[in-house]
């Protein structure tokens, strides 16, 4: 059921909860993990006038890296507003190699990803900058006016459709 190795893995929880979470796990399970929400910056227009803002990159999701035994995996699941961890039939999933390497980038800098330049829907982008940096997708839509786009990447083994700052992205 459980791998009890050391790694990364998803944890995830009930929307608009993950800092809650966070705090809560930091509480209760101490510095035995380490937890980690990735962020991006974004420009919003609010009011008429263009402000940058955070938002969660995964929405749902905290990240959680240590080694998840058996006991360590109930204690957690009884955390309120804690969901799932991410699993296949038989275990929960260790996040792959490859996604550990934007993890890593992650976390040695910053868990916000900041702003960058777009181009246009359906190009093959690479993010060079941030924590995401060194990932490639395809441009699904851009939002010119709030300086986004959504761009469709491989994540936690399931594609996913992540809105970036346009500052983030470079065409392949």
């Amino acid at each position: 059921m459980v791998k009890g190795s050391s790694g990364w893995y998803a944890l995830f929880v009930q929307s608009q909860q993950e800092e809650k979470v966070k705090k809560m796990l930091e509480l209760e399970i101490g510095d035995e993990f380490q937890y980690l929400i990735p962020k991006r910056k974004l420009r919003e227009r609010k009011g008429g006038k263009w402000q940058f803002v955070t938002r969660r990159l995964f929405p749902g999701y905290i990240l959680i890296h240590g080694n998840i035994t058996v006991d360590w995996y109930y204690r957690i699941k009884r955390i309120p507003d804690v969901i799932k961890f991410l699993r296949d039939d038989e275990e929960v999933l260790q996040i792959d190699e490859r996604e550990l390497k934007v993890l890593n980038i992650l976390v040695d800098k910053s868990d916000t990803v900041e702003m960058s330049t777009v181009y246009k829907q359906g190009d093959t982008i690479q993010v060079i900058d941030g924590p995401l940096q060194g990932l490639e997708g395809r441009i699904v839509s851009i939002n010119r006016r709030k300086g986004r786009a959504k761009v469709r990447i491989n994540f936690l083994n399931q594609e996913k459709v992540v809105e970036l700052g346009v500052n983030v992205v470079d065409k392949i």
